[in-house]
């Protein structure tokens, strides 16, 4: 299927590891032309190596993927994030709404110093992004947003209290948004992800382990025990997806909650 990116722009958000990295290569081998961001400069020097490399090895020059490090938790990093994919690549048709996870953590573990840079980090940079992105997309004839979320939206994760409650407001402002643009052709979607093998789920089953003074064996042990799949996912297997919602081969699906998880989820709506 041609998912219709080929010179197309996209920002990816946390595009040096796991899914937005993911995410990013797949973007790339459809031929879009990516920027990504993270905090870390060392972290988008080597991912854009990495991708460069993808570039070549399908016949595009690697010019076709640049990055800089920002933390799209701050006010004025994210207009740099849109300013800069503009000024590289001369246009924006997908974004990929992707920052760091907040800390794990029970209901009363955290202050408010946490939940506002929680609240930030989740929130405030989805809507910061989504304001600056639209009208550029509309100026260009539509555009596609995707949003990488949690499956905590339907049901919470134990010691996740700060992403099972703000993700919720990611989901209804998109959700929002998606309504008022759709018969403009800016298409919004989140995709929620189950259990991967990225550096953020190792963490968490550490975390995990490290409270319940188990192996972190027996931690992926019980994970397994919930998925239909009987496996976790691997990151590809979610860039695919991500990539088909921010193409422009999807014409009709907008406004939705997508989940990515192997069948744990096991609600019916």
């Amino acid at each position: 299927m041609d998912l219709g990116l080929r010179d197309r722009v996209a920002a990816v958000g946390g595009g040096t590891a796991g899914l937005g990295y993911a995410t990013a290569e797949a973007l790339l081998r459809e031929g879009a032309r990516v920027f990504i961001c993270s905090r870390s400069p060392d972290r988008v020097r080597a991912a854009v190596e990495r991708l460069s490399a993808v570039a070549v090895d399908r016949g595009a020059p690697s010019g076709r993927v640049a990055g800089m490090a920002l933390d799209l938790s701050q006010e004025d990093d994210c207009p740099r994030f849109i300013e800069e994919t503009e000024a590289r690549f001369g246009r924006l048709d997908c974004l990929l709404l992707n920052t760091g996870g907040p800390p794990h953590g029970y209901a009363l573990d955290a202050d408010d110093a946490t939940w506002l840079r929680a609240f930030e980090t989740l929130v405030l940079s989805t809507v910061r992004l989504t304001r600056m992105a639209i009208p550029r997309m509309l100026a260009l004839g539509g555009g596609r947003i995707l949003a990488v979320t949690s499956t905590s939206v339907r049901q919470p994760i134990p010691d996740l209290v700060l992403s099972n409650s703000l993700r919720g407001a990611v989901v209804g402002f998109l959700k929002s948004a998606a309504n008022e643009y759709a018969a403009r052709n800016v298409l919004i979607n989140c995709l929620a992800p189950g259990r991967f093998a990225t550096e953020r789920v190792s963490s968490g089953d550490a975390v995990r382990a490290a409270s319940e003074g188990i192996p972190v064996e027996e931690i992926r042990r019980r994970s397994l025990a919930t998925i239909p799949a009987g496996r976790y996912g691997e990151a590809a297997e979610y860039g695919a997806v991500a990539a088909f919602l921010l193409s422009f081969a999807n014409t009709y699906l907008t406004g939705s909650h997508v989940y990515c998880d192997g069948g744990q989820l096991r609600a019916v709506l």
